[in-house]
């Protein structure tokens, strides 16, 4: 598949407007400028372009949400908080194709009649941070953004908002509440960002990808992009890869492309000629999946029918040297860590599970401590103000379910027989 997502970023100048320029950069924003705003959403909603970030939300539809509040201004906040263990998809985009980004919020808000657009960045990307912020400027430079962009009366104004770190505002309303100066935590839904957002306005939070493949839409037409990939989840996917393969990285792949094929094929199998164990999807939210069970398509709609979730598209290997009571206690510290305190079930949840998983990790485990872990996470799932605690406890109930052998040898001989190898 010819890449437009990565394309040029072997360019060592890729950020650069005039390079962008060079490989056809902002001319898909003059075609859209050249149609009604009704008619590019209409070009999206027939490319079935679906959420990257993880939920898999079709765009056009969120959109028309928006579009259809009589309320002004609309906002248009990107979500650059790529904060999840083994997410990295976004990170090319942000630091070596910036402008893509750029035309395809401009293209969006126009489309929405949004004239204000956020980047939240994730704190711990300075140098996207610079990146950006140069590429906005030449953007404002080059009438890309402004008043009257291309002398079409339009106005787009842009700015980058860094983060400081919490890992729960991926979540939209948190990001939304961290860009009005509040503490980053969750809102209550309903109302939903579509209709009170930021300043309690009509706000659109879009993925980083999400929407840097609306310029992709515009140039090759919705029915065409809709053809790519899968059938009920079209267009090209980041895929990140990290752990024991041969060449970890960044892919631009259909989406639908096999979970096994990644792995083997793209990725260069398992490193050192080794023996793969296990494989986590979706970033570290999503249900990790044996060894016999990764020959499955990568979307938003195979994934659960496989036991896991495609998430943000990272997939996280392990190779038979593993320990999965030690990968389930480490997940379990970072969501301990993340969670924002709001909820009880989530707040108490992460902590209970982290302290039951630190024993059996420790050789102190007990008898009955797997079905505590079962209880407390069945508990948790789907009673907490956003999906973190829905995530820790799919963690914890994928590792059970696959590995579940593991756990009880942990408990039984109280030591775990990978230590050695690791």
């Amino acid at each position: 598949m010819e890449k437009f997502l990565l394309k040029n970023i072997e360019n060592p100048n890729s950020a650069d407007i005039q390079e962008f320029e060079k490989v056809g950069g902002y001319k898909n924003l003059k075609k859209a400028l050249e149609r009604a705003p009704k008619d590019v959403v209409e070009e999206v909603k027939k490319s079935g372009l679906r959420g990257r970030g993880g939920a898999g939300f079709p765009a056009a539809m969120k959109w028309n949400f928006a579009m259809a509040d009589p309320k002004f201004p609309k906002y248009l906040m990107c979500n650059a908080d790529e904060g999840e263990p083994g997410t990295f998809k976004d990170r090319p985009i942000l630091e070596k194709n910036p402008h893509l980004l750029i035309e395809g919020m401009v293209i969006s808000g126009y489309a929405l009649g949004s004239e204000f657009g956020y980047i939240y960045l994730r704190g711990e990307y300075p140098e996207a941070n610079v990146i950006l912020n140069a590429a906005i400027r030449q953007a404002y430079e080059a009438n890309y953004l402004g008043d009257n962009i291309n002398g079409k009366g339009v106005k787009f104004h842009l700015s980058v908002h860094q983060g400081a770190g919490a890992y729960i505002c991926g979540e939209e309303t948190a990001l939304i509440e961290s860009i009005e100066g509040k503490k980053g935590q969750p809102r209550n839904k309903p109302p939903f960002p579509v209709n009170v957002g930021a300043w309690d306005m009509p706000t659109i939070v879009n993925n980083v990808e999400t929407l840097s493949n609306v310029p992709y839409i515009m140039e090759i037409g919705g029915e065409a992009y809709s053809q790519i990939g899968s059938e009920e989840c079209p267009g090209p996917k980041l895929f990140s890869v990290s752990g024991h393969v041969e060449k970890p990285g960044v892919f631009e792949l259909p989406m639908g492309t096999s979970l096994k094929d990644i792995v083997y094929t793209h990725a260069g199998g398992i490193k050192n000629g080794g023996t793969l164990k296990a494989v986590i999807p979706g970033g570290i939210s999503t249900p990790v999946l044996p060894a016999d069970a990764i020959d499955c398509p990568m979307d938003f709609v195979a994934m659960p029918k496989a036991g896991s979730m495609l998430g943000s598209g990272a997939v996280i290997v392990m190779d038979d040297s593993v320990c999965m009571v030690k990968v389930a206690h480490r997940a379990l510290k970072f969501f301990e860590h993340e969670s924002c305190g709001k909820c009880v079930p989530c707040r108490e949840g992460t902590d209970w599970l982290r302290k039951i998983l630190e024993r059996i990790d420790k050789g102190n485990g007990r008898e009955g401590d797997i079905e505590l872990l079962s209880d407390v996470a069945d508990i948790m799932t789907g009673r907490t103000f956003c999906p973190l605690g829905d995530g820790a406890a799919g963690v914890v109930k994928g590792m059970i379910k696959n590995f579940h052998s593991e756990f009880e040898e942990h408990i039984a001989t109280k030591q775990c027989k990978y230590e050695s190898r690791q």
